[in-house]
């Protein structure tokens, strides 16, 4: 397994559609950067917000998550709330082919102001809008910024296939294009 330089990133970008809108050099002037990097690419936030509303003494179950948990906002940047979170989405779309798992990690611009963004795999033969999640882990609230970055994209390539890929298994996030929350299958 090796990550990929940035060479590699453009040409699956550009061949076969891996990332799309793609950005083939680092962008960083008067904003959070984003983007191809040395040994990954740095994603954008896109303009949809899902703001976290629950209540302080209700306890929130994964395999009970419904949308009316929170407001939609839709914005150039979202405000979130002290000690708590957001759902945002990637502006890219990502494809990735077969062979490679990518990771996802928070950007360090925003780490230094209290934001968490969740550490995301992205699966062989996965594909979609990313939704991740950004708490705000600050006692005050954190302003994010849409079409700038927000999390680093590393892609590991093997030298073979897995045996079953996330469209093998008919994965429940498979090609979403909207924030999506939690899903338990029945």
């Amino acid at each position: 397994m090796s990550v990929k330089s940035d060479a590699w990133i453009e040409e699956m970008a550009v061949k076969h559609k891996m990332i799309e809108p793609f950005e083939k050099s680092q962008v960083s002037s008067g904003v959070i950067s984003f983007g191809v990097s040395s040994y990954g690419y740095d994603l954008r936030l896109a303009d949809e917000f899902r703001i976290f509303k629950g209540k302080p003494d209700m306890i929130l179950d994964p395999k009970k998550i419904t949308d009316d948990l929170f407001e939609e906002y839709k914005g150039k940047a979202c405000i979130i709330p002290a000690n708590s979170y957001i759902l945002g989405r990637s502006l890219e779309y990502f494809r990735i082919p077969r062979n490679v798992i990518a990771i996802t990690s928070g950007k360090s611009t925003y780490a230094r102001c209290g934001i968490l963004v969740n550490v995301t795999p992205l699966e062989p033969e996965w594909e979609g809008y990313i939704t991740i999640s950004i708490a705000n882990l600050a006692p005050v609230p954190v302003k994010v910024y849409a079409s700038e970055g927000l999390a680093q994209v590393i892609f590991l390539e093997s030298n073979e296939n897995c045996r079953v890929s996330y469209a093998d298994k008919k994965g429940k996030y498979q090609a979403q294009k909207f924030i999506t929350t939690a899903r338990i299958r029945k």
